[in-house]
């Protein structure tokens, strides 16, 4: 039998979710809250196994509240049921340990089978949230934020990222390194458009990332 406990502070939702939940035989509903303080005072005698919890929510919200669930009850599962969909709100849902992530236009089906899935050890993310996800990972990969630098870079364009994230002007590593003026603006153009950075403040922060240079 799974335990859920349901956390939202609107009662037309509670209603809606108790009678698409109550019925079916592996799902018994052993407490309701609208907010956080209510919710602690009912998680030790209600003892459920998932929190079923929205984002929004008066006082502390649902992430803050699924960060203080999981540090006091590390083996209880929090399911967000939530309208805000941004990357910002599901990657801080996972960041406080939330266990899935769900719209609020989800059918019946999918949240029992969420549930169900995270009930057994899963995680579960709506088909939208899982792409959203992939998509960031993507972006993210595609921004060089690279383990290694020197698998984009020749070895003169690591020297010269080293010397110039150092403090060096294009005329001083030009005389280090016997090249011209020019030649060195064409190796940080070439650095930058590889490194896909927009600014030279951003190829000195990517320089310090990679320990390329020292912070002095």
């Amino acid at each position: 039998m799974i335990k859920l406990f349901l956390v939202d502070d609107h009662n037309i939702v509670l209603d809606g979710l108790r009678a698409l939940l109550t019925g079916h035989s592996d799902i018994i509903i052993t407490g309701e809250a609208g907010n956080g303080d209510i919710l602690f005072e009912l998680l030790n005698s209600r003892q459920p196994d998932i929190i079923l919890m929205d984002i929004s929510l008066p006082g502390t919200s649902g992430i803050e509240l699924c960060r203080m669930v999981k540090e006091k009850y590390p083996d209880l599962k929090v399911l967000f049921l939530s309208m805000y969909t941004s990357e910002e709100f599901v990657f801080n849902a996972l960041k406080a340990g939330a266990s899935g992530y769900l719209p609020k236009n989800i059918s019946q089906n999918e949240l029992l089978t969420a549930i169900r899935i995270i009930y057994a050890g899963g995680d579960y993310f709506s088909e939208a949230i899982s792409d959203m996800i992939l998509k960031s990972f993507v972006r993210k990969s595609r921004n060089n934020d690279h383990d290694d630098p020197g698998e984009l870079l020749s070895k003169r364009e690591l020297e010269i990222l080293k010397l110039f994230a150092g403090g060096h002007s294009n005329s001083e590593i030009s005389e280090k390194l016997f090249i011209s003026i020019r030649t060195v603006e064409s190796h940080k153009n070439h650095i930058m458009q590889k490194l896909n950075l927009k600014s030279t403040v951003d190829l000195v922060k990517f320089a310090i990332r990679h320990n390329i240079t020292e912070v002095k």
